[in-house]
C-alpha cells in the first residue's frame, strides 16, 4: 500500500472510532472519548514514534485547555442559575413573547443574531454556552437548544473573537517569509496585513452565500426533529423571515470585511442584524400567521430533556417582577465586557501581560515545542462570572440565593468533566504528533497530503472539508487554520489556482466544521444538563456541516475555475436542486397529511 495512503488511514482512525461510537453506536462521550484517546496514543506511539514523554506532554496540554473550557462552561451555568433563580428569566421570556411567542422566530433572533454578535466578540465556544441555556429557559427542549447553539457556530465563526481565526489562524498559519508567499505579495502589490484582509474578504463573501440558508436550516431542523408533528414544513413556513434575518447579518458583515478588515464582520454584522430584525419584528414584519409550539412537555421524548429544570424561578417565591432592562442587564454587561476586552488594546494587553495576568508553562515535561498558556482574566469564563456578580447586585439577591446558584452550577458541571478531560488530550496528541522520531508530519497534515494527492486539480472543491475536519478534531477554526493554511496555500499554488481562494475555503470549512466538534458538543450540552446524548446531536448537526462544505466547496471551485460543466457547477446544481426537491416533497407531504386529517374528521 502506498505510504501516504497508509499513514492517512492511520491518521483518521481515531476520528473514525469516535464518530462510530458516538453517531452509530450512540455511546455517551464520557465512554467514547477515552477509547478514542487510547487509539490515538497507540498509533502515535507505535507508528509515529512519539516518545512517551511527548505523548504525556501533549495530553497534559490538553488537560489545561480542557480546564479552560470547563471554566467557561461553569460561568455560563452560573449565569443561567442566576437569571433563573432571580426571576429575571420570566421578564426575558415575556419580552420575547411580545415580539413573537413562536420558537422559530426566537431561535433566529436569539440564536442566529444575538449568537453571531456574541461569537464576534468572544469565540472560545461562548456562543453555544450563552445561547443554549437562554433558549432552554425560553421553553425549548434541551437538545433543541443545544442544536441551535451549535449550528449558529458556523457562519460567524471565521470572524469570531474579533477576527482571531483570520488574523491568527491564517496570518500565523501562512509562512509569510517564504519565497513563494513573498513573490505572491509582490505580484498583488499588497502588504502582508492587506493580503490577510483580502483573504478575509473572500471568506466573508463565501460565508454570505453559504450562510444565506443557515437560519432556515435552523428552523427546519427545529420543527422536523422536535415539533409535535415532526414536520419540516413547519420550518419552511417562516422561510421569508429566515432569509431576511440571514441577509440582515451577512450583508453588513461583508461590507465591514471590505471596509474595516477581518476584526469586526461578525461583531458588527450580528449587532446590526439584531437591531434591524428586532425593530422590524416588533412591528410584525414577516411574522408568521400561525404560532409553532413544541407541544406539551409531557409528550416530549426523554432524550430531548436534560437535568436542568429552567421553569423553577424566584417568581414562584413571591418576588416582585423585574423590569426587562434589569432582567437583561447581566447579558448587556457580558457583551460590553467581551467587546471592551477584545477591542480596547490597552485593556487587552493588561489582561494578557506575561507574568502578571498571563501564565505560561513552557516545554511541558521537558518537551520542546509543547507549552501551556493560561489567561484567567481574559477568558470568557471570568467575564461571565463578573456579569453574574453584577447580576447579584442588580437583582438584589440574598446570600442564600447566591449560594444556591453556585451549588447548582457546580453540580451541573461535574457530569461533563470526564468527556472533556479525554476529548481535548486526544486532540492535542493528534496535533502534536509531528514531534516524533519517525520524521513524519503530524497526523492531520499527513491526512491532508493524502487527500490532496487523491483529488488533484479538483482540490478547491474539497478544501472546505479539510478545514471542517481540522475543526472537528481541534474544536477551533483558529487551530484548523493554523494547522492547514500553509498546506492549502501551497496546494492552490501548485495546481495553478488562486491560493487566496483555497485558503478562504479552508477558513469557511473550519467554521462549518465547528458544529460537529465533539468537545464543543460536550461543552454546550453541559450548559443545559444534557449528558450522554452527544451522538444524537452529532447526527443532527452533521447535516449542516455537510451542506456547508458542499456548498462552500462548489463556490470555491467556481471561483477558481469558473462556471462550466465541472465539479463546482454540478455541486451547486445538486445543492440547489436537492434543497428545492426536499422542500417541495416536505410541503407535499404536509398538505397530504392535513387533507388526511380533515378526511378523518
Amino acid at each position: 500500500m502506498d505510504s501516504i495512503a497508509w499513514y492517512s488511514l492511520l491518521a483518521i482512525a481515531p476520528i473514525l472510532v469516535v464518530g462510530i461510537l458516538l453517531a452509530v453506536l450512540r455511546w455517551p462521550a464520557k465512554y467514547a472519548m477515552p477509547v478514542g484517546y487510547l487509539v490515538a496514543v497507540t498509533i502515535a506511539w507505535l507508528t509515529w514514534d512519539m516518545a512517551p514523554a511527548t505523548v504525556a506532554a501533549a495530553s497534559l496540554e490538553g488537560l489545561v485547555i480542557a480546564g479552560t473550557m470547563l471554566y467557561i462552561v461553569f460561568g455560563a451555568l452560573l449565569l443561567l442559575a442566576t437569571v433563573v433563580g432571580s426571576g429575571a428569566m420570566e421578564a426575558i421570556k415575556a419580552g420575547f413573547n411580545r415580539i413573537s411567542p413562536d420558537p422559530r422566530i426566537q431561535a433566529i433572533i436569539i440564536g442566529w443574531l444575538f449568537g453571531s454578535f456574541i461569537e464576534g466578540a468572544s469565540g472560545f465556544g461562548t456562543t453555544a454556552a450563552v445561547v443554549a441555556p437562554l433558549l432552554l429557559a425560553m421553553g425549548f427542549p434541551a437538545m433543541a437548544a443545544v442544536m441551535v447553539g451549535l449550528i449558529v457556530q458556523s457562519t460567524p465563526v471565521s470572524f469570531g473573537a474579533v477576527g482571531t481565526p483570520i488574523l491568527i489562524g491564517v496570518g500565523d498559519g501562512l509562512n509569510s517569509s517564504s519565497d513563494a508567499v513573498q513573490s505572491r505579495l509582490a505580484e498583488t502589490g499588497l502588504s502582508y496585513s492587506e493580503y490577510i484582509a483580502e483573504i478575509g474578504l473572500h471568506v466573508a463573501l463565501i460565508h454570505a452565500a453559504v450562510g444565506l440558508l443557515i437560519p432556515m436550516l435552523i428552523v427546519v431542523l427545529l420543527t422536523g426533529f422536535f415539533g409535535p408533528g415532526r414536520s419540516f414544513a413547519d420550518g419552511l413556513k417562516v422561510a421569508p423571515f429566515a432569509v431576511y434575518a440571514s441577509v440582515a447579518m451577512t450583508a453588513p458583515s461583508v461590507l465591514v470585511a471590505w471596509l474595516l478588515g477581518p476584526e469586526f464582520p461578525a461583531l458588527l454584522g450580528g449587532f446590526a442584524g439584531l437591531m434591524l430584525v428586532m425593530l422590524t419584528s416588533s412591528k410584525g414584519f414577516l411574522m408568521p400567521r400561525t404560532t409553532f409550539s413544541f407541544g406539551p412537555r409531557a409528550e416530549w421524548e426523554t432524550r430531548w430533556t436534560g437535568r436542568i429544570a429552567p421553569e423553577q424561578s424566584a417568581q414562584a417565591e413571591g418576588r416582585a417582577p423585574i423590569s426587562l432592562l434589569r432582567a437583561w442587564s447581566p447579558y448587556l454587561v457580558l457583551a460590553g465586557l467581551l467587546v471592551a476586552t477584545r477591542v480596547i488594546e490597552p485593556l487587552t494587553e493588561l489582561l494578557t501581560t506575561p507574568g502578571l495576568t498571563r501564565f505560561v508553562i513552557p516545554d511541558l515535561l521537558g518537551v520542546e515545542g509543547i507549552s501551556a498558556t493560561l489567561d484567567p482574566f481574559y477568558l470568557p469564563g471570568f467575564l461571565l462570572i463578573l456579569a453574574v456578580v453584577f447580576g447579584y447586585g442588580i437583582y438584589r439577591m440574598s446570600g442564600a440565593q447566591i449560594l444556591r446558584t453556585w451549588q447548582t452550577a457546580g453540580r451541573q458541571l461535574a457530569g461533563t468533566a470526564v468527556a472533556l478531560l479525554f476529548a481535548v488530550p486526544l486532540v492535542r496528541v493528534l496535533l502534536q504528533s509531528g514531534i516524533n522520531e519517525s520524521g513524519l508530519e503530524s497526523m492531520p497534515v499527513m491526512l491532508a497530503e493524502g487527500a490532496s494527492t487523491l483529488t488533484g486539480g479538483a482540490w478547491p472543491f474539497f478544501a472546505p472539508f479539510l478545514g471542517a475536519l481540522g475543526a472537528f478534531v481541534a474544536g477551533s477554526n483558529t487551530i484548523s487554520n493554523l494547522t492547514f493554511a500553509q498546506f492549502q496555500w501551497s496546494t492552490g499554488a501548485q495546481i495553478g489556482v488562486s491560493p487566496e481562494t483555497v485558503v478562504a475555503a479552508q477558513a469557511v470549512g473550519g467554521a462549518g466544521g465547528n458544529p460537529i466538534s465533539v468537545h464543543n458538543i460536550v461543552a454546550a450540552s453541559a450548559t443545559v444538563g444534557l449528558l450522554g446524548r452527544e451522538g444524537d446531536l452529532l447526527r443532527k448537526v452533521l447535516l449542516v456541516t455537510l451542506y456547508y462544505c458542499t456548498a462552500g466547496g462548489s463556490i470555491t471551485y467556481v471561483m477558481a475555475h469558473g462556471f462550466g460543466l465541472n465539479l463546482g457547477t454540478i455541486g451547486l446544481f445538486v445543492v440547489v436542486a436537492g434543497l428545492g426537491t426536499l422542500a417541495a416533497g416536505v410541503m407535499r407531504r404536509d398538505r397530504a397529511g392535513r387533507a388526511r386529517l380533515q378526511g378523518e374528521k
